[in-house]
């Protein structure tokens, strides 16, 4: 009796930590489905699957909903057996691969929790191997777990999880990510998140030096920089110094000048269009965005177009939208680490972002007048039928995000709470009737 319930305990346990970890590494890359589109695209790159790249975002899609999937099933016990042997199939690919990242580290990072949270390839490593261990016991033990519906919901609660999380992605990917976890997330303040701390550890280093056939290793302070007796032969680093989240920050004006310190500085808050590649950018919204460019233009609110685009593309978007406005080039990546839309908008003043929207959001007048007025106290709120505006534009996005998260929550849970009331409902029908029937007997 007792080994029977240490091997349930563990069970529900394993069961309990693998289902923690695969719908949290779902549910992130649901919330970034672009971040997760652009983390595969590096990995078909490193491996030689450039043909591949198209895919980029089915793949993102289905790696969020699978993963997601499977970790609500094992924890709702559905499927037991084929649900504990999928994982363990997944583990027994990631495991060897994850090995491979860490001692080759041909990326900076596996992207498993996304942007949410990043560790390093060997504690990747560490973690399923952990993780391969609980699916091999799971596998072996999975009778055990408990089941929270009869085996007549199963086929409902399968299909629901899965294309319920493919409907979270497109909502994340058709709007800006409903969470935020990136350096640039609104409040932010890029020059604070550019700091680097009076006692902030510094790079280490260790140069090897070598005099008549034997190598030392020295210091930087007492390396024989000035004594032609030592060769040099290599360096190595043995201690990381602090890095800060944002590293620099540079945008270039069309003589090639770094502007970038420059335009933070700058006092009335500022509109940045963000495109990383205007070739690819969305042209639905154009007249949207030129609205926003002659309201910025009218209160006096400089607007720039930000880009990694050549010349050439440039000049087809001017040609082809009628934009008036200058454009700042600047790198692909720290634009696509802005906001996750091509082109998306920015609202920013002395370097804190005030607000951002996705193309398909782009804000009318009013919003617009509403957004600046509340974060500046400049631009006055034009009238509007309904009467006063009373409630500030801060106020009013964090009540939104919080009914957003009620609706997707409520969504999800509600047609499984009623699925498990009427599976329980009927379950309880059926033994009493097959009560009474052995009773009769």
């Amino acid at each position: 009796m007792k080994k029977e319930t240490i091997i349930k305990l563990t069970a529900e346990f394993s069961r309990i930590l693998v289902s923690a970890v695969f719908i949290f590494s779902g549910l992130v890359k649901a919330i970034d489905p672009v971040g997760n589109a652009i983390k595969i695209r590096e990995y078909l790159s490193t491996f030689g699957l450039e043909h591949f790249v198209w895919t980029d975002h089915m793949l993102s899609f289905g790696q969020a909903a699978l993963e997601f999937t499977l970790g609500f099933c094992l924890l709702m016990g559905v499927y037991r057996k084929l649900i504990s042997f999928c994982l363990l199939l997944v583990m027994c690919f990631m495991t060897p691969l994850t090995l491979y990242l860490a001692l080759f580290n041909p990326v900076s990072d596996c992207g498993c929790f996304g942007d949410a949270l990043i560790i390093t390839n060997w504690q990747t490593f560490y973690k399923n191997t952990i993780l391969l261990a609980c699916t091999i016991f799971l596998y072996i033990h999975c009778r055990r777990l408990t089941s929270f519906y009869t085996y007549k919901a199963y086929w409902f609660i399968v299909p629901f999880s899965f294309f319920f999380c493919i409907a979270f992605c497109i909502t994340n990917y058709d709007h800006l990510p409903i969470l935020d976890f990136r350096p640039y997330k609104v409040g932010n303040n890029i020059f604070k998140l550019m700091e680097i701390p009076e006692n902030a550890p510094q790079d280490e280093y260790r140069f090897i030096y070598e005099k008549d056939g034997v190598k030392k290793v020295f210091a930087l302070e007492n390396a024989p920089v000035d004594d032609s007796t030592w060769r040099y032969v290599d360096s190595k680093q043995i201690e990381k110094g602090f890095i800060p989240v944002i590293s620099s920050f540079e945008l270039y004006n069309e003589e090639g000048e770094n502007i970038g310190m420059q335009i933070l500085n700058r006092p009335e808050p500022l509109f940045w269009l963000v495109s990383p590649a205007l070739e690819l950018a969305s042209n639905r919204h154009i007249e949207e965005i030129n609205h926003v460019c002659d309201f910025a233009r009218e209160k006096r609110c400089p607007f720039y177009c930000l880009t990694a685009s050549s010349p050439e593309s440039i000049e087809a978007w001017k040609k082809n939208t009628g934009a008036a406005y200058p454009f700042l080039t600047a790198d692909d990546v720290v634009l696509k680490t802005m906001i996750r839309s091509n082109p998306g908008l920015i609202l920013i003043k002395e370097g804190t972002i005030l607000a951002k929207w996705h193309h398909n959001d782009i804000p009318d007048e009013n919003t617009l007048a509403e957004t600046v007025a509340a974060f500046v106290g400049e631009t006055p709120v034009p009238e509007k039928d309904a009467g006063e505006i009373t409630e500030k534009a801060p106020v009013k996005k964090n009540r939104q995000e919080g009914e957003r998260w009620l609706r997707i929550i409520s969504g999800f849970v509600l047609p499984l709470l009623l699925i498990w009331i009427y599976d329980f409902c009927r379950n309880r029908r059926f033994r009493k009737k097959k009560t009474g029937l052995q009773t009769a007997k």
